[in-house]
């Protein structure tokens, strides 16, 4: 299952707010089994919302989309799904109910907007927060605010899956320059991928969808690599 993420807000693009969120739904997604093929942050901005969602929509299974949402100025993650669709933003009964039955609110309480969803979507409730999410054909509409969006997400986590990617770390003292060539024979003696991470050290990722098959690189590769302090810890 391929999926893509999309994180909006203006905030996001200033710096101003650490993109906790993309960094979040990748690692959840990828518990999964699914493959994160695209991340991308957007503005505030209806038409730029549409166009990418409707881009994501055609090239992968699925698409999540996290930003503001409810009936504020700048709210505009489920105008730009919506329009996406050629649908229109259209009140909710669903949700309001449930924030009636679950979230203590009045109706007359809801601000105009908070339950506009695309028309026949599919409502997520917002166990922690209050303005819904949605689903609409197979992209995931979730909150910007990192624990409603994380609790939404939990909702639909089930609707997420693929082939458990396993993986090992192996540590090299070496430069990643010199390492490229036993990069090269893993991959040819096994059936793994590998990425390498230079900082202090090089870490090096294996991993595939056979555990084993990467237990036996990850175990080959450390015979062949200086590990350093590393390895002298493993070996105490």
């Amino acid at each position: 299952m391929d999926v893509a993420v999309v994180t909006v807000g203006d905030e996001l693009l200033s710096g101003e707010t650490e993109n906790t969120n993309a960094t979040w739904l990748c690692r959840r997604l990828t518990e999964r089994g699914t493959r994160v093929r695209r991340v991308t942050t957007l503005p505030d901005d209806e038409a730029a919302i549409a166009r990418v969602v409707n881009e994501f929509h055609a090239e992968y299974d699925a698409t999540v989309v996290t930003g503001g949402l409810g009936p504020t100025h700048d709210d505009r993650t489920m105008a730009g799904v919506a329009a996406a669709f050629g649908r229109e933003l259209a009140h909710s009964q669903v949700a309001e109910d449930w924030l009636v039955e679950h979230g203590g609110y009045a109706a007359d309480d809801l601000a105009d907007g908070t339950t506009a969803v695309p028309a026949n979507a599919r409502v997520l409730h917002n166990d922690p927060g209050v303005a819904p999410g949605a689903v609409v054909e197979s992209t995931y509409v979730l909150p910007g605010v990192p624990t409603e969006m994380q609790a939404m997400f939990e909702r639909v986590a089930d609707e997420f899956e693929g082939e458990r990617q396993h993986v090992e770390t192996v540590f090299a003292a070496e430069p990643e320059s010199e390492l490229v060539g036993r990069f090269e024979r893993v991959q040819t003696e096994f059936d793994v991928t590998v990425g390498s991470y230079p900082g202090d050290g090089v870490r090096i990722r294996v991993s595939a969808t056979d555990a084993e098959e990467v237990a036996a690189a990850a175990a080959w590769l450390r015979e062949r690599v200086d590990e350093g302090d590393e390895g002298a810890r493993r070996d105490e």
